[in-house]
């Protein structure tokens, strides 16, 4: 599924969180929620999760760059289940790794979904130099 589209929601204090119900569908009644790049969280669904497992574990663990990526991306991963209300829970290593607190931002990026603590979408979001990235990736064939 192509996730798309930004949702605000909060977390409470026992770290349970409601995932948007355009997301539910795609995620399936449990899904891998791990540490993403930048500070944010991944939520994926279990088969695109197993996919990037497979490619991680392809490449040779004498590169020090892979066994790091491996350390990062699956030493963080939990499998989370939906509650009946459409919540999961957010592990606490998790919570801490992403700074969520409060309020929360689902941004939906194709193949995965990113959470990001409000504060720190608002800072990353400022997409004033999109027209200079835009015209890089045109060069690259991307339009």
């Amino acid at each position: 599924m192509n996730y798309i589209g930004e949702y605000n929601h909060s977390i409470d204090a026992k770290g349970r969180l409601i995932i948007p119900a355009k997301y539910r569908e795609g995620l399936g009644e449990s899904f891998m929620i791990t540490k993403g790049l930048e500070g944010c969280l991944y939520l994926q669904e279990n088969y695109d999760f197993e996919a990037t497992v497979d490619k991680l574990s392809a490449q040779s663990n004498m590169n020090p760059k892979v066994r790091k990526m491996k350390r990062f991306y699956l030493g963080g991963a939990q499998e989370v289940e939906l509650d009946k209300t459409g919540r999961i829970l957010v592990p606490g290593v998790l919570r801490e790794y992403a700074g969520l607190d409060k309020e929360v931002v689902f941004v939906g990026v194709g193949d995965r979904v990113e959470i990001w603590p409000k504060e720190t979408w608002e800072e990353i979001s400022d997409f004033g130099d999109i027209d200079k990235i835009a015209e890089e990736l045109a060069d690259l064939g991307i339009d």
